[in-house]
Protein backbone atom coordinates (compact mmCIF):
# COMPACT_ATOMS: atom_id res chain seq x y z
CA UNK A 1 0.00 0.00 0.00
CA UNK A 2 1.86 3.31 -0.99
CA UNK A 3 1.92 6.01 1.46
CA UNK A 4 2.01 8.89 -1.26
CA UNK A 5 -2.19 8.34 -2.23
CA UNK A 6 -5.66 8.31 -0.38
CA UNK A 7 -6.97 5.09 -0.20
CA UNK A 8 -10.38 4.60 -1.65
CA UNK A 9 -13.21 2.56 0.91
CA UNK A 10 -16.18 2.02 -0.48
CA UNK A 11 -19.03 1.34 1.87
CA UNK A 12 -22.32 -0.93 0.57
CA UNK A 13 -25.36 -1.95 1.58
CA UNK A 14 -28.62 -2.56 -0.50
CA UNK A 15 -30.37 0.61 -0.49
CA UNK A 16 -27.40 3.04 0.18
CA UNK A 17 -29.85 5.31 2.17
CA UNK A 18 -29.34 4.73 6.06
CA UNK A 19 -25.50 2.81 6.96
CA UNK A 20 -23.36 2.92 3.94
CA UNK A 21 -24.12 6.68 3.76
CA UNK A 22 -23.49 7.36 7.77
CA UNK A 23 -20.00 5.00 6.94
CA UNK A 24 -19.32 7.59 4.45
CA UNK A 25 -19.26 10.76 6.09
CA UNK A 26 -18.23 9.49 9.28
CA UNK A 27 -14.88 8.52 7.29
CA UNK A 28 -14.67 11.93 5.94
CA UNK A 29 -14.97 13.11 9.27
CA UNK A 30 -12.57 10.85 10.33
CA UNK A 31 -9.70 10.91 8.29
CA UNK A 32 -10.21 12.44 4.76
CA UNK A 33 -5.89 13.19 4.94
CA UNK A 34 -5.45 9.39 4.22
CA UNK A 35 -8.73 8.20 3.21
CA UNK A 36 -11.60 9.16 -0.06
CA UNK A 37 -14.83 7.44 1.27
CA UNK A 38 -17.89 6.67 -1.04
CA UNK A 39 -21.33 4.71 -0.79
CA UNK A 40 -23.57 2.88 -2.82
CA UNK A 41 -26.10 0.53 -2.88
CA UNK A 42 -26.89 -2.92 -4.86
CA UNK A 43 -30.95 -1.69 -4.79
CA UNK A 44 -30.60 1.95 -3.91
CA UNK A 45 -33.91 3.76 -2.33
CA UNK A 46 -33.26 6.57 -4.42
CA UNK A 47 -33.44 8.62 -1.06
CA UNK A 48 -31.42 9.52 2.08
CA UNK A 49 -33.09 8.37 5.10
CA UNK A 50 -33.86 11.73 7.24
CA UNK A 51 -33.03 10.22 10.50
CA UNK A 52 -29.22 9.57 8.82
CA UNK A 53 -29.03 12.55 7.87
CA UNK A 54 -30.38 14.24 11.36
CA UNK A 55 -27.97 11.62 13.30
CA UNK A 56 -24.73 13.46 10.87
CA UNK A 57 -25.55 17.09 11.29
CA UNK A 58 -27.25 16.96 15.25
CA UNK A 59 -24.60 13.51 16.88
CA UNK A 60 -21.53 13.96 14.64
CA UNK A 61 -21.86 17.90 13.27
CA UNK A 62 -21.54 16.97 9.54
CA UNK A 63 -23.16 18.86 7.03
CA UNK A 64 -24.33 15.41 4.59
CA UNK A 65 -26.95 17.90 2.70
CA UNK A 66 -24.97 16.53 -1.06
CA UNK A 67 -25.89 12.70 0.02
CA UNK A 68 -27.47 10.78 -2.13
CA UNK A 69 -28.59 6.70 -2.32
CA UNK A 70 -26.85 5.77 -5.47
CA UNK A 71 -26.26 2.69 -6.83
CA UNK A 72 -22.92 0.62 -7.28
CA UNK A 73 -23.13 0.35 -10.93
CA UNK A 74 -21.87 3.86 -10.60
CA UNK A 75 -18.69 3.03 -9.31
CA UNK A 76 -18.32 -0.06 -11.57
CA UNK A 77 -14.66 1.39 -13.23
CA UNK A 78 -13.30 2.59 -9.54
CA UNK A 79 -10.63 0.82 -8.42
CA UNK A 80 -10.94 1.11 -4.78
CA UNK A 81 -8.54 0.26 -2.12
CA UNK A 82 -11.38 -1.14 0.07
CA UNK A 83 -14.70 -2.23 0.21
CA UNK A 84 -16.71 -2.72 2.91
CA UNK A 85 -20.08 -4.00 3.32
CA UNK A 86 -22.45 -2.80 6.15
CA UNK A 87 -25.84 -5.63 5.70
CA UNK A 88 -25.26 -8.82 4.78
CA UNK A 89 -28.03 -8.68 1.82
CA UNK A 90 -24.72 -6.17 0.08
CA UNK A 91 -22.23 -9.42 1.38
CA UNK A 92 -24.20 -12.07 -0.71
CA UNK A 93 -24.78 -10.10 -3.65
CA UNK A 94 -21.21 -8.00 -3.56
CA UNK A 95 -19.88 -7.81 -7.27
CA UNK A 96 -16.15 -8.11 -8.39
CA UNK A 97 -14.27 -5.06 -7.93
CA UNK A 98 -11.27 -4.33 -10.49
CA UNK A 99 -8.63 -3.75 -8.75
CA UNK A 100 -8.46 -6.66 -6.31
CA UNK A 101 -9.53 -4.34 -3.27
CA UNK A 102 -9.60 -5.80 0.55
CA UNK A 103 -13.23 -6.81 1.19
CA UNK A 104 -14.58 -6.94 4.74
CA UNK A 105 -17.83 -7.06 6.25
CA UNK A 106 -18.68 -4.96 9.30
CA UNK A 107 -22.39 -6.23 9.11
CA UNK A 108 -24.90 -3.57 11.73
CA UNK A 109 -28.66 -3.96 12.12
CA UNK A 110 -31.02 -1.83 9.47
CA UNK A 111 -32.27 1.03 11.31
CA UNK A 112 -34.55 2.31 8.48
CA UNK A 113 -35.84 -1.39 9.01
CA UNK A 114 -37.57 -0.31 12.20
CA UNK A 115 -41.45 0.36 12.39
CA UNK A 116 -42.26 2.37 15.23
CA UNK A 117 -42.03 5.72 17.23
CA UNK A 118 -39.98 7.82 15.17
CA UNK A 119 -37.83 8.43 18.48
CA UNK A 120 -36.76 4.61 19.13
CA UNK A 121 -36.30 4.28 15.45
CA UNK A 122 -33.77 7.33 16.51
CA UNK A 123 -32.55 5.52 18.94
CA UNK A 124 -31.26 2.67 16.35
CA UNK A 125 -29.51 5.04 14.06
CA UNK A 126 -27.82 6.22 17.30
CA UNK A 127 -26.58 2.78 18.30
CA UNK A 128 -25.80 2.32 14.40
CA UNK A 129 -23.80 5.23 14.02
CA UNK A 130 -22.17 4.43 17.09
CA UNK A 131 -20.61 1.01 15.91
CA UNK A 132 -19.70 2.56 12.55
CA UNK A 133 -17.71 5.36 13.94
CA UNK A 134 -16.07 3.08 16.42
CA UNK A 135 -15.20 0.64 13.45
CA UNK A 136 -14.18 3.45 11.31
CA UNK A 137 -11.93 4.76 13.89
CA UNK A 138 -10.04 1.56 14.72
CA UNK A 139 -9.39 0.68 11.04
CA UNK A 140 -8.74 4.74 10.85
CA UNK A 141 -5.77 3.83 13.31
CA UNK A 142 -4.36 1.18 11.39
CA UNK A 143 -0.31 1.83 10.36
CA UNK A 144 -1.53 0.93 6.31
CA UNK A 145 1.68 2.21 5.22
CA UNK A 146 3.64 -0.18 7.55
CA UNK A 147 1.35 -3.72 7.36
CA UNK A 148 1.90 -6.01 4.34
CA UNK A 149 -1.60 -6.67 2.38
CA UNK A 150 -2.27 -9.80 4.33
CA UNK A 151 -2.32 -8.17 7.83
CA UNK A 152 -4.46 -5.61 6.62
CA UNK A 153 -6.85 -7.57 5.01
CA UNK A 154 -7.02 -9.79 8.04
CA UNK A 155 -7.31 -6.63 10.55
CA UNK A 156 -9.64 -5.01 8.43
CA UNK A 157 -12.17 -7.76 8.57
CA UNK A 158 -11.48 -8.48 11.93
CA UNK A 159 -12.44 -4.94 12.74
CA UNK A 160 -16.19 -6.06 11.87
CA UNK A 161 -16.00 -8.68 14.06
CA UNK A 162 -14.62 -7.46 17.35
CA UNK A 163 -16.39 -4.30 17.18
CA UNK A 164 -19.58 -4.87 19.05
CA UNK A 165 -23.37 -4.21 17.53
CA UNK A 166 -25.06 -4.38 20.43
CA UNK A 167 -26.00 -1.37 22.69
Amino acid sequence: MSEDKRFKVLFLCTGNSARSILAEYLMRKTDRRRFESFSAGSHPKGRVHPLALRLLKEVYKIDASDARSKSWDEYQDISFDFVVTVCDNARESCPYWPGQPIVAHWGVPDPADFEGPEAEQYALFKDAGRVLARRIELFCNLPLEKLDRLKIEALTREIGQSAPVEA
